[in-house]
């Protein structure tokens, strides 16, 4: 298991620092025993907290690994139906909807394709613990968006931006608007897709949330615009922004491996693609 040898090399590095610590006093032993008795108070100071420390840390992750094994081991071995099982049992069963769970559990169903497990476990949680509704509004609004139920997925994020209005990380709100967005476009809504989509290919520091927003704005929402050309510009004005930021199709691509690994980037994997070959055509 790579995260038990994680572990083991960790605890490996924080013994040896824990004994060079301990030994410290022997190896400077001639030098402290020619110092002033501030000296030595000095580096007590220093090395018995640093020991203690050390010792605390090396305790913890020990605590951490015990405790979280079974997780760690299912995590390892991709096994998703077992780990749903397992954290059914955590949440349901013993009620702890914490972010954490919540999010494996919903990420866990999403691999197996089981849409209607996750809108089950989001209402439940929106009864128990809410909070942990709006931190995970990019794993539940995918469900929706990958189910087919595009003019629910518009809802839910419509509501969800509002319920978790400064509650969420800057990045997870530009995204969660643009899969609002999104969503409009799929349900076939342009003209409100188009606002959305306007002001974060002007305004958004994400690269790619600036890239997509502009890409879908020159590819499906002009010919359906009241106004084409200044959605045209719009488009063009956003595709400018992300060529300042990254300069080639290398460095698109490095931003997107380097979020890659996120399930509402790997869904929409295919359009990112076609919006890096819009970006940096010839």
């Amino acid at each position: 298991m790579k995260f038990k040898y994680l572990i083991i090399a960790f605890s490996i590095i924080i013994i040896i620092i824990i004994l060079v610590t301990a030994f410290l006093p022997l190896t400077f032993a001639s030098a402290l025993s020619k110092s002033s008795p501030e000296t030595i108070s000095n580096f007590r100071l220093i090395t018995i907290p640093l020991l203690i420390f050390m010792v605390l840390l090396l305790g913890g992750m020990g605590i951490f690994f015990f405790l979280n094994y079974r997780l760690l081991s299912l995590l390892e071995r991709e096994d998703w139906p077992a780990l749903a099982y397992y954290l059914e049992q955590k949440i349901y069963t013993k009620g702890d909807y914490s972010s954490r769970n919540v999010r494996l559990l919903a990420s866990s169903y999403l691999v197996i394709t089981d849409y209607q497990s996750v809108i089950k476990l989001e209402g439940k949680t929106m009864i128990a613990r809410p909070a942990s509704v709006i931190k995970n509004i990019l794993v539940f609004g995918s469900a929706r968006v990958l189910s087919g139920d595009h003019a629910e997925a518009a809802a839910f994020y419509s509501a969800l931006l509002i319920k978790g209005k400064g509650k969420l990380k800057p990045g997870e709100e530009q995204w969660a608007r643009w899969y609002h967005g999104f969503s409009l476009l799929l349900k076939g809504a342009f003209r409100e897709a188009e606002p959305e989509f306007g002001a974060l290919a002007a305004s958004s520091k994400d690269a790619l949330i600036t890239g997509l927003s502009a890409y879908f704005l020159d590819s499906s929402i002009a010919k359906n615009s009241g106004d084409k050309a200044a959605c045209l510009a719009s488009a063009e004005k956003g595709k400018e922004r992300v060529v300042r930021a990254l300069k080639n199709s290398g460095s698109w691509k490095k931003e997107v491996a380097k979020n890659g690994s996120d399930i509402h980037i790997a869904i929409i994997k295919k359009y990112i693609d076609e919006t890096g070959l819009w970006i940096y055509k010839k």
